[in-house]
């Protein structure tokens, strides 16, 4: 931490320094990472931000912009025909980033502004919907055709490597332009004088198309482990590429999304939204628990004479709820993880059912006896009366026993649950994720109550 303070330090006095020049300015900011100038960006004055853009070209600002927390603040103030020579600089599914939340009138500025073949490259990139692949594409890349040989290929490659960064993979046109394969650096190099091009091109080289969903192929992309992978339109032309940092970002933006519906919040939910949008995406889902927690209700008016005559059990019953609860998501979370992985196949649903059930009986059989120990001491110590008014040391041992068996009970039936809720949200085309926490701790609720007081009128048959 104290390093990155140092950094920070060091750029703020740089950036305030009027003695140096511009020249020797970008030089000393040359020893820092775009990242963290970008972090002492909000630390500037209004005023010591304008003298310090105007210090930096174009392609300077293009390249910090796109590490900035909030690019459209910044791009916004700048002229459009001044902000499109920035954009210009960027790779396009960076602009695309950069430009996500620029207000609409500013955007078409811009783009007006821009070289038609950039302008094409981003609205390509924008048109995607934000869950295909094709929102998450550059068209930084290199390709070749078919019929080149090894020098033409060399040529081609060293005459565009000064306009493009992703130079590890080269591309393979066929005679209609359709991808044919991918040659890889290294086997271009050292290729000799009279190998064909053919012969070191992979024809099996994975791809993507452009409107496959994110979620489908994402752990196909992480198998594959490849730095760029081409992605493809329907007629199997190169519309771009998709790299390792792309992936990266991907990756963790499933993450995060699954994360939000895990916590039953709308998956576009963002901490920087208006306290309206907020609401609009939470009530919802607040909603659709609260009807399923008047279904617990009704479960629990189904026992009320029982509350009367034995009191004391009011005590525990969330202990019943929390445990049986926490189960349950428990085996959800390990669950969504297998799906989301593939690793839950018909020939490993059996096994993981299996051992869901004897890990919930021992779970069960472990926090039950732990459950009726401490209860039964915490009757004893407090002296609660369990029925009328008078302490009995049976009565004590019977409630003991009933919050014991309810949870020795409670646990591996809500294990189960949390196996199958996600399975069958799968089957029905509806993400697993949406099973979320609230959900199955609202279920595993109903579960509980269900067994908690149907142990208690069995017990105490005799008074009720």
């Amino acid at each position: 931490m104290s390093d990155f303070n140092d950094a920070r330090n060091d750029i703020l006095e740089l950036i305030r320094n009027q003695e140096l020049s511009n020249e020797e300015l970008i030089q000393a900011l040359s020893q820092y990472h775009e990242s963290d100038i970008a972090d002492v960006l909000p630390l500037l004055s209004e005023e010591e931000k304008k003298i310090f853009f105007e210090k930096l070209s174009n392609e300077e600002l293009g390249e910090l912009l796109t590490y900035v927390d909030s690019p459209e603040e910044y791009i916004e103030e700048l002229e459009p025909s001044k902000a499109a020579d920035i954009v210009e600089t960027m790779d396009a599914d960076d602009a695309v980033d950069v430009l996500e939340d620029v207000d609409e009138d500013v955007l078409q500025d811009i783009l007006e502004e821009m070289e038609e073949e950039q302008r094409e490259d981003i609205e390509l990139i924008h048109k995607f919907e934000d869950d295909e692949i094709g929102s998450k594409i550059t068209t930084n890349y290199i390709t070749i055709k078919k019929n080149f040989s090894i020098k033409e290929a060399m040529r081609t490659l060293v005459s565009e490597a000064p306009e493009n960064d992703n130079i590890n993979n080269l591309f393979v046109l066929d005679e209609d332009g359709t991808y044919y394969g991918t040659v890889i650096l290294k086997d271009l190099i050292i290729a000799r004088e009279g190998t064909s091009l053919l012969d070191i091109t992979k024809t099996n080289y994975p791809t993507l198309y452009a409107h496959d969903k994110v979620e489908d192929v994402i752990n196909e992309i992480k198998d594959i482990d490849l730095d760029i992978i081409p992605v493809l339109a329907e007629n199997d032309t190169i519309m771009g590429v998709i790299t390792s940092q792309d992936i990266i970002e991907t990756v963790g933006e499933e993450l995060a999304e699954d994360y939000v519906k895990f916590a039953a919040v709308d998956e576009e939910a963002d901490v920087d939204d208006t306290l309206l949008q907020s609401v609009k995406r939470r009530v919802p889902w607040l909603a659709m628990l609260l009807v399923l927690d008047i279904l617990t209700s009704s479960v629990l008016s189904g026992f009320s004479h029982i509350f009367t005559i034995v009191p004391a059990l009011v005590l525990f019953q969330s202990w019943i709820l929390d445990s049986s609860g926490n189960a349950g998501t428990q085996s959800l979370a390990l669950t969504i993880r297998a799906i989301t992985n593939d690793d839950l196949t018909r020939e490993t649903f059996m096994k993981r059912m299996v051992k869901e059930l004897l890990t919930g009986l021992l779970d069960g059989l472990l926090v039950g006896a732990t459950g009726f120990l401490i209860s039964f001491l915490f009757l004893l110590i407090t002296k609660n009366p369990v029925v009328g008014d008078t302490v009995e040391i049976g009565n004590q041992l019977t409630a003991a026993g009933i919050v014991g068996i309810a949870l020795q009970c409670a646990i591996p039936i809500t294990s189960l649950a949390g196996l199958f809720i996600p399975i069958i949200f799968k089957k029905i085309h509806i993400d697993p994720a949406v099973a979320s926490g609230p959900l199955i701790t609202t279920l595993s609720d109903m579960c509980g109550v269900a067994i908690y007081y149907a142990m208690a009128m069995i017990l105490f048959s005799a008074l009720l």
